[in-house]
């Protein structure tokens, strides 16, 4: 049985997610349009796509960040009461992960405390995922001298310590060395055997084909394609995606 499926507080999953015709504009300008997609409740989503494609603004929507200007955005959990729970059961790791001015626990445990866990088992479940992830010996190394693999790792523990049922990761790996890359690939495994469903933005074509089941790729603030990893990196189905698999300026 996955970690989620322990966790006492879901009584119902998210997904699928669902967005149709999703629009955002800021000024005068569309950053994404008539994006169409839906989120189902296994595996591991890869968002590609050149620079300015709208990849990290699709995740910050999906994750509730930011407002479509127009277009629904929907889980399978409806309704002003599912908020609460719709907010608990998904988590994020930004490109430059977010830590607060306490030790790596501090930081765990200050995460579980807005979860709303119990004062008794935060301490432990914080532990924990720290074990899990390779950094119980840096419990109380403060989270801002840490090195840039071990505050992504950090922010993989906090996440895992609120069992999420989705995880949006925003280019985790960006400007890592190849042990740390390989660490992050490795938690993003862990989640997903747990049975957590993964969605992330990539700009490392070799990880992408390492993990993605399915990819969802992105051009100019419109989705081209959304089709599995196989069939996309065998034969894209748009000149844009082939020709960003050729290694070529697609604008």
């Amino acid at each position: 049985m996955s970690t989620a499926a322990k966790d006492p507080v879901r009584a119902a999953s998210l997904l699928p997610l669902t967005l149709e015709q999703v629009c955002f504009r800021h000024g005068d300008q569309t950053l994404l349009q008539d994006i169409n997609l839906s989120v189902s409740e296994r595996g591991k989503t890869i968002v590609l796509g050149p620079n300015g494609a709208g990849k990290s603004l699709l995740m910050r929507l999906c994750h509730g960040l930011l407002d479509p200007s127009s277009g629904d955005i929907r889980w399978a959990l409806d309704g002003r009461d599912a908020a609460p729970t719709i907010r608990r059961q998904q988590a994020m790791v930004f490109q430059r992960p977010v830590l607060l001015r306490r030790s790596a626990l501090a930081n765990v445990v200050h995460a579980l405390a807005l979860q709303g866990v119990a004062r008794a088992e935060r301490t432990a479940r914080g532990e924990e995922a720290l074990e899990r992830f390779g950094l119980l010996p840096l419990a109380g190394r403060p989270a801002r001298v840490m090195s840039g693999g071990e505050q992504q790792r950090l922010a993989l523990a906090r996440a895992w310590a609120l069992r999420p049922e989705i995880l949006f990761l925003d280019e985790p790996t960006s400007a890592l060395d190849p042990s740390a890359v390989k660490a992050v690939e490795d938690a993003v495994l862990t989640f997903h055997a747990a049975g957590t469903r993964i969605v992330m933005t990539t700009h490392d074509l070799g990880q992408a084909r390492r993990l993605a089941d399915d990819v969802v790729f992105l051009c100019d603030g419109r989705l081209l394609e959304h089709t599995p990893a196989e069939t996309f990196f065998r034969q894209p189905q748009s000149a844009e995606a082939a020709a960003f698999l050729r290694g070529d300026l697609v604008w």
